[in-house]
């Protein structure tokens, strides 16, 4: 599991999910993103190309992470969910707290 951090124009910053977000790493995306938004970033979008599998604590630290970057008057959105991904969101009804974009592109706008 790896997570890769990339600015892109419009001073969004992008967090590339390689793997499976689960317990023994989520920490490792919550430091990530916090430490970004220490620095003053506000938008943010978490991209799952490459990511087939989100257990309920990696679902946890997405909530907890986009209430502390609304509290800091941010945005986190999230693209590039695989049909399994796109379900798990909608019978959570996580998908009415995330933006959630087909593609990095789609995320990418209107930013």
């Amino acid at each position: 599991m790896t997570f890769n951090v990339k600015q892109e124009d419009g001073g969004v910053t992008v967090v590339d999910v390689d793997g499976q977000l689960i317990v023994g790493n989520r920490q490792d995306l919550k430091r990530i993103v916090l430490e970004e938004l220490e620095k003053g970033e506000r938008k943010f979008l978490v991209d799952f190309t490459n990511t087939g599998y989100i257990d309920s604590s990696g679902l946890g630290v997405l909530v907890s992470l986009s209430k502390k970057i609304r509290e800091q008057g941010g945005e986190l959105r999230l693209a590039s969910l695989n049909e399994d991904l796109k379900t798990l969101f909608e019978l959570t009804k996580l998908d009415s707290l995330f933006q959630i974009a087909d593609s990095r592109e789609e995320g990418l706008e209107g930013f």
